[in-house]
């Protein structure tokens, strides 16, 4: 009886058994099931997107070849070769058309793109944007020029997508503030520029558009998260074009890329109408400015945009016209300056380019004062960081949640999922105030009217941004601070660099100085620059102070 009782008994256990291993069963495969339907469909609308941006490309083909063919005398390689000061000159007094300078870079782009990725969507209303510039009554300073724009920046009837599959259908019913200003001074908007995916990273490649490449070496990353920008400007697509700057998202890629770039002052730029990366985000705002060819482009640009059209938009934006006088100054400058922060070592040629340049402004007449920015570890940590992420990576984490993670993005993702008890933090916005001031303290007892310090270069190789955040804080700094900030490009990487990265071993000797070494295998000849920074709402100074940097080492190039 014994036994029968212990048989039945191990039967009904089996038998449990059994049923919740089904059940098991069932719930993975289901899970996996839901898994593939919920792919399956972000798949689709992404390739409904792929479809709409070749057809836009093809459409572009078209309208190329069809000016070519009715306009066979248009010399394309001469107006490619022509900087924005000559091109809206020759614009203005009619010995170039814009559909001509329009067709010309359409072209370039079409080339740039199939090369390095870099345009995420040609407009179609070019043509409807021409018309619209015969009527206007009088010619604005962008009169004719073609202009390119990142992806989150609205534009009518199109999306801002930051590189994320949910925001593919939310097609756009106006255009931002600073597309009508620019549409305003005559500007013609031709293409939409591709980013990161969530815009939270310096790798510019996301599951919809694809990875952008370096011009300069397509095995190297062009950064980001204006990386579309920087690509597209540097290879000639485009002359001129907007990016948008949080911890370096302008300066970056200006840099990876060898053109200027420039992040005004927060709020000088209207920011209405531009999608933004981490909603709430109070103690670190947005900067949205002009990347280019050379600093009169950039400047040009500065020019146009701040007009009474943009007051008018936007009525958060202090009324503050280009300062003319300020930009004009031929007073000799106090210029800070210093080739290190001491919390992240910078490559030998970001440390060689910045004291070439201090020789450079010395023999030119400025006084050049070292400077010790004040707690950087402190900044990036407690500022930086916990700023960013100061909800856990709440935000960050439901962005990503209906999306495929880009493989470039995998390693900066799962920070954002490590568990909240873990990173338990708060975004302060009083702790930025307190460091603002204590950083302009040391900047007053100085008297120094600018700084000059070090910018992150040269291009990393691809996949190595996304691991290497900690190394933004040559840039994230100034959006802390809220200081307007330019590139420009100075010099290249030298074999005696490349030899002298060989021994890198950074000031900690841990994985991030091990992951920058590698980032920085094989860089000879790609381009390297220099930070030029100024009081808030100086920007006109800090434009003057890049236009001198640039115009010192050209003629230094000359005489070499």
């Amino acid at each position: 009886m014994l036994y029968d009782t212990l048989s039945h008994s191990l039967s009904e256990h089996q038998k449990e058994c059994k049923l919740l291993a089904t059940l098991g069963c069932c719930v993975v495969v289901s899970a996996l099931g839901l898994r593939w339907i919920r792919n399956r469909s972000i798949i689709c609308k992404m390739e409904l997107e792929q479809k709409k941006r070749d057809k836009s490309i093809q459409e572009m083909e078209k309208a190329v070849t069809r000016f070519k063919r009715q306009n066979p005398e248009t010399d394309s390689r001469n107006i490619l070769k022509m900087t924005l000061m000559e091109l809206t000159e020759k614009l203005k007094d009619g010995s170039l058309t814009p559909e001509e300078v329009l067709y010309t870079y359409i072209g370039k782009a079409l080339e740039t793109t199939k090369e390095f990725n870099c345009v995420t969507m040609f407009l179609a209303d070019c043509e409807t944007q021409l018309q619209e510039l015969k009527k206007q009554k009088e010619k604005g300073l962008l009169y004719g020029v073609p202009v390119s724009i990142k992806d989150h920046i609205d534009y009518q009837g199109l999306p801002s997508t930051c590189g994320l599959v949910q925001y593919l259908e939310e097609l756009k019913k106006e255009d931002s503030v600073i597309v009508k200003v620019l549409k305003k001074q005559g500007a013609i908007i031709f293409a939409k520029t591709n980013v990161p995916q969530s815009l939270i990273s310096y790798e510019t490649s996301n599951t919809i558009y694809g990875c952008t490449l370096n011009p300069h070496n397509k095995t190297k990353s062009c950064a980001g998260s204006s990386g579309g920008e920087g690509a597209l400007i540097g290879a000639g697509g485009s002359i001129l074009g907007i990016g948008t700057d949080l911890g370096g998202s302008i300066r970056l890629p200006s840099s990876f890329c060898g053109i200027p770039g420039f992040k005004p002052t927060p709020k000088r730029v209207s920011i209405m109408g531009i999608r933004s990366a981490i909603d709430g985000l109070l103690s670190v705002p947005l900067s949205v400015g002009p990347m280019a060819r050379d600093v009169d482009s950039i400047t040009l640009c500065m020019k146009a945009l701040l007009c009474e059209e943009m007051f008018r938009l936007d009525a958060w934006v202090p009324p503050l016209p280009f300062n003319e006088e300020l930009y004009s100054t031929e007073k000799p400058l106090r210029i800070g300056y210093y080739e290190t922060d001491s919390f992240f070592m910078p490559s030998p040629g970001m440390r060689r380019v910045v004291l070439e340049t201090k020789k450079l402004l010395e023999e030119a007449g400025h006084k050049l004062i070292r400077f010790t920015p004040p707690r950087i570890e402190y900044m990036m940590n407690e500022l930086c960081i916990k700023s960013f992420f100061g909800d856990g990576g709440e935000t960050m984490r439901e962005k990503f949640k209906p999306n495929i993670v880009d493989p470039n993005l995998k390693d900066q993702v799962f920070m954002y999922n490590i568990p909240r008890p873990l990173k338990k933090i708060l975004s302060f916005i009083l702790k930025p105030l307190e460091y603002q001031a204590e950083f302009l303290n040391e900047w007053r007892k100085l008297n120094l009217d600018v700084i000059l310090c070090p910018m992150l270069g040269p291009a990393f190789n691809l996949g190595y941004p996304g691991k290497l955040l900690a190394a933004i804080n040559y840039t994230v700094l100034y959006n802390v601070l809220q200081f307007p900030v330019g590139v420009v490009p100075v010099s290249s990487v030298t074999n005696a660099d490349e030899e002298e990265m060989k021994l890198y071993k950074g000031y900690n000797k841990d994985l991030w100085d091990k992951l920058f070494k590698k980032a920085l295998e094989g860089t000879v000849g790609l381009p390297l620059s220099v930070q030029c920074v100024a009081l808030p709402f100086q920007d006109e100074l800090c434009l003057h102070f890049m236009k001198e940097v640039e115009t010192l080492h050209k003629l230094h190039q000359i005489k070499k």
